[in-house]
Parts: C-alpha cells; sequence; structure tokens
C-alpha cells in the first residue's frame, strides 16, 4: 500500500480568479487519501449578480472526503482567505487552525451577525508544529497588509511543500518582523518538493516599496493640508490604520473611524496588544465640535461599495460628518478590478463638492501586500523548489508566473487551475483527475446554487421588469370585472406618450375575447394567451418582452 501513496496538490478556489481561496493537500493511496485544507474564503458579487452578498466556493468534493478531511488551516484574515469560514466550517467539523488575530476576527464577525455559533479555533504561530496524520505543517512569519499572516511549510513522507499564501518582502513592515528568510533558506536547504505561490503581482517588474514609505508620505499628506482628511483604506489594514494614527497625533490632529468592520477589526487589534501606542480615537458625535485643520478621518468604502462610510460621504449622509469645500480624500488601497466604476464615481462627486481627492497615481499612499517579480526571484533563491506552481491570480497573473519561473530555472512548472488535481509526488508533476468545483452563493441568509436561488430569473427582472395580470371569469367564462394589471420597471409611455399600463390592459382584453367562451374552460390556455399577448404588446411598445405573471380565477 505504501507504494502506493501520493502526495496531491488540488484547488477549489482562486486559481484562475482572485479571491475565494481554498486549497486542499491529499496524501496516500488515490482510493484512501487524507486532507488538510488550506484557506477558506470568498469574492464579492458585482452588479451581475444582483441581491448576491458573497460568492463561496462548491466543497461538494470535501464533504464527499469529509471521512478523510483532518484539518483546516487559515493562512491569515483577509475575507479572500478566511470569510466563508463561519458559513462552511459547520458542514466540517474538523480542527480548524488560525491566528489569535483571525480567531478574534471569526468571533467578532459572528457576534457582529448574531449568528450564536462559536467557532472553536485551535491557535497557530510561527515557532509551533501541528501534525495530523501524514502532515507536519509548520507556520512561517511573513510580511502582508494584514496582522499575523503566514506562509505554511507542510512536510510529507514523500516531500516537503511551502504554501506561500499572500506575502510580500518588506524590510520596513509596520507590523511584525516582517518575510522570515532564515526560516525560509533553513527549508530549502533542508528541500523543498514543491512551492505553491502567490501570483498577484507576477507581471511587475522590481521591489515592492516599503510600507514605511507609504506611512512617511502619508505623514506629509496630512501635515500639509489645510483642512480635513480623509483617509480610506481596507479594514484589515490595521499596520495602515497605525501609520495614518501616528502621523495624525503627530500633526497635533483626533481621529475618527468610520465604518463597522474597521472598527471590529481594530477592536480585535487593540485586545492583542497590536495598537500599543495609538491613543483612543475620537467618537462621531465629537467630530463636528474640531477644528477643520485639526480632523483626521480613517474610513472603510475604498471599493466603492455603496453602503460603506465614503460612498454615505459622497450622497451627503452621514448624520454626524459633513464635509467642505478643500477638504483632502486620501485612498490608500488598490483598485480590486470590477470596482473601477464605482471608485470613479465616488471621487467624481467629491471633486464636483470642492474635495481635493489624492490616489496611488498622485503619491505614495498605498502598496501592495503581494510580491513582485525582484521579490518572487528571491524567493525561489531561498527555498531552491523543485516545482513551482502558480496559484492566487487570474490566467494573466498565473501563466506571467509560470513563464518567469521557467526563465530563472527553475526544472518544473506545473500550471494548475481550479478543480484540477496535481499530483506533486511520487514521478513528474502533472494533472491526474478532475474534482467537482465551482461557485455557491451567499444571498441574506441561504446559500446556494445559481439556479435554486433565483438569481438569473432576478437577473432578467433587473433587464426587462416584471408585469402581473389578474383575471376573473365568471360560469360563463366572461369578464366578473375589469382585468388588473400592474407594470413594475418599465417605462411610464411608449414613444406616442401612450400610458404602458394600458396598453398591457387591451392586449389582456384583447387576448382575452378572442378565444371563442366554450374554449375558455381551459384556463391554462387562458393564462399562456394573455402572457404571450402582453409580451408581444410590451415588445411592439417597448422593444423589450418583460416577465409576465397571469393569474386567471373563475367564480
Amino acid at each position: 500500500m505504501a507504494g502506493t501513496d501520493e502526495l496531491v496538490f488540488l484547488p477549489l478556489g482562486g486559481v484562475g480568479e482572485i479571491g475565494m481561496n481554498l486549497a486542499l493537500y491529499g496524501f496516500g493511496p488515490a482510493s484512501h487519501r487524507k486532507w488538510i485544507m488550506v484557506d477558506c474564503g470568498v469574492s464579492f458579487a458585482g452588479p451581475d449578480l444582483p441581491g448576491v452578498e458573497l460568492i463561496l466556493p462548491d466543497i461538494r468534493f470535501v464533504l464527499e472526503e469529509k471521512k478523510n478531511l483532518l484539518a483546516v488551516f487559515i493562512t491569515h484574515a483577509h475575507e479572500d482567505h478566511y470569510g466563508a469560514v463561519r458559513d462552511l466550517w459547520p458542514q466540517l467539523g474538523v480542527p480548524l487552525y488560525a491566528s489569535p488575530f483571525t480567531s478574534g476576527l471569526l468571533e467578532a464577525k459572528g457576534d457582529y451577525d448574531d449568528k450564536g455559533e462559536k467557532i472553536p479555533v485551535l491557535n497557530l504561530h510561527p515557532g509551533m508544529k501541528v501534525t495530523v496524520g501524514p502532515f507536519t505543517v509548520e507556520p512561517v512569519e511573513v510580511a502582508h497588509s494584514i496582522p499575523e499572516p503566514m506562509s505554511l511549510i507542510i512536510r510529507t513522507p514523500l516531500g516537503n511543500v511551502v504554501h506561500t499564501g499572500d506575502w510580500k518582502i518588506d524590510p520596513g513592515p509596520t507590523m511584525g518582523k516582517g518575510t522570515d528568510e532564515t526560516k525560509f533558506r533553513a527549508i530549502g536547504d533542508e528541500g523543498v518538493l514543491a512551492l505553491i505561490c502567490d501570483s498577484t503581482n507576477a507581471q511587475r517588474e522590481g521591489i515592492s516599496p516599503s510600507e514605511l514609505e507609504v506611512s512617511a508620505s502619508l505623514r506629509e499628506i496630512i501635515e500639509k493640508a489645510e483642512g480635513r482628511v480623509a483617509i480610506t483604506t481596507f479594514s484589515s489594514n490595521v499596520g495602515r490604520i497605525k501609520s495614518i494614527a501616528m502621523a495624525a497625533e503627530q500633526a497635533g490632529r483626533e481621529v475618527l473611524l468610520l465604518g463597522s468592520s474597521m472598527r471590529r477589526t481594530t477592536e480585535v487589534a487593540r485586545d492583542l496588544g497590536l495598537m500599543e501606542g495609538i491613543k483612543p480615537f475620537i467618537a462621531e458625535d465629537e467630530f463636528g465640535f474640531l477644528p477643520r485643520e485639526n480632523a483626521v478621518v480613517i474610513l472603510t468604502g475604498s471599493q466603492g461599495e455603496a453602503r460603506a462610510a465614503l460612498a454615505k460621504i459622497s450622497r451627503d449622509e452621514m448624520r454626524n460628518i459633513a464635509f467642505t469645500k478643500g477638504d483632502t480624500f486620501v485612498f490608500s488601497s488598490r483598485t480590486i478590478p470590477g470596482n473601477e466604476k464605482a471608485i470613479l464615481d465616488i471621487k467624481n462627486a467629491l471633486i464636483d463638492d470642492g474635495m481635493i481627492v489624492v490616489s496611488d497615481t498622485d503619491a505614495l499612499v498605498h502598496v501592495s501586500g503581494h510580491p513582485r517579480r525582484g521579490e518572487l526571484e528571491r524567493m525561489y533563491e531561498w527555498v531552491r523548489p523543485q516545482i513551482l506552481v502558480p496559484v492566487h491570480g487570474e490566467a494573466a497573473h498565473l501563466v506571467s508566473h509560470a513563464e518567469f519561473g521557467r526563465s530563472r530555472g527553475i526544472r518544473e512548472v506545473a500550471e494548475v487551475r481550479n478543480g484540477k488535481m496535481l499530483r506533486l509526488a511520487p514521478g513528474p508533476a502533472e494533472i491526474i483527475d478532475e474534482a467537482p468545483h465551482g461557485r455557491i452563493f451567499k444571498d441574506g441568509n441561504l446559500l446556494g446554487e445559481f439556479d435554486e436561488m433565483g438569481i438569473g430569473d432576478r437577473r432578467k427582472l433587473s433587464f426587462v421588469g416584471h408585469v402581473a395580470v389578474n383575471v376573473v371569469l365568471n360560469n360563463r367564462y366572461d369578464f366578473v370585472a375589469d382585468p388588473d394589471v400592474t407594470a413594475i420597471g418599465l417605462p411610464a409611455f411608449d414613444e406616442e406618450g401612450d400610458d404602458m399600463e394600458d396598453i398591457l390592459y387591451d392586449a389582456v382584453l384583447g387576448a382575452v375575447e378572442s378565444i371563442p367562451r366554450a374554449r375558455r374552460k381551459d384556463l391554462d390556455m387562458v393564462k399562456e394567451a394573455v402572457r404571450r399577448s402582453v409580451r408581444a404588446a410590451a415588445n411592439h411598445a417597448w422593444g423589450k418582452k418583460p416577465v409576465v405573471t397571469v393569474f386567471v380565477t373563475r367564480v
């Protein structure tokens, strides 16, 4: 049996897309593998998925293998790496390992959502080793844009794997010690079978600027600003929040936090001692009493989220918060692809109101938490992997990373996508199987697939609207009263100025009256005739066919 053991890597999310990261490592014969899961993240829905809050990875394969799943390891507390835990872990029930900060955010999120169920989290931190079945997992400290991020060294009888998670090299991190070069070199000396590596910035040359450089630039902006300063960033970027608060204090300004997620994050960080030296933030009702030159606001909404604090300010919807001409708004974040228009709309609204808007094209106000090519090359030199597997990125990122790895002399570069099972050992790396994979959707309090959640119908409604028709017939199959027609989401008038509901009303009358009375006994046939007639009338008047619901009853 030992001779048939294999080590496999199976991504179910995050490989071929940005977000929704979920990876499985399997060891053993094909008929009886043991598995560990690394990360369990979400993606965020765009306007093409109306009403959907979150997109989660489909874990049908994991549930089928539930009896062989040994543990879940979370590398850090970004939503795309841990955001699905609260919804999916209860279906798994296996040991969950995460850092104290990640654990604290999970608990705070549960309290905020009022879910009630507490998820037991086992502590995970650099310097410890966790053995589960044939796997021994050792966290390694790295630099990123959130407290306590970790890469994972995964030791198995068939070789060692380095799963980088999200990382970068930063000689001056604002939190933590940064990426542990000594540890990576040591595992390189021990021998690394495969490097499963972040590809987000694989198309960018050079080395990322340091977070200290960003802090200095933000401090200069705050010091030079004549009015209030508002800085929007990711709520999870505690290091950035801390450096802004320190710069504000040095400039003699008070700091207000806006946004529930940002307040939750900083409360967890403060409880863990990560906000040492930062004085308490002011309350929202104190803001109006501060002189303009004494105020700094750190707020959510950097991605244009309509319900976040920044968007509400741009629409002047905040009760206690107001800005005036000449105040400065700084976008200290990168634009996630797909959010460009929403962000631009907010910027334009602020500019129209006379605000000064500063983004990363104007000054060094943000740096990514992912490695550029110069940093990738250093990681290759440290760990010297036999196999490189690019992950965490869209197709363009993955292909670029693969080409770069080959150009730097890595012997094997394995290109993989979600659902493809990659054998790492024994023998050459190759795709050996495919697992069911895809997306499920969180809509309100429910989880489900695209069709069962009604997302397709909802999308159609958003394009063509809905018409409801109620027809009541007597025992002779004549109208008891005028039919009711209600149109939602349709134009009020056609191009000649005729009322749209009147046009549809006439279509209902014409459809019923064109059916011989004897045949009106077939109420389903009447219903379908009315539906077709209303859609045809709307199409003639408007050029679109709405969704039509018809009720026909006999009294």
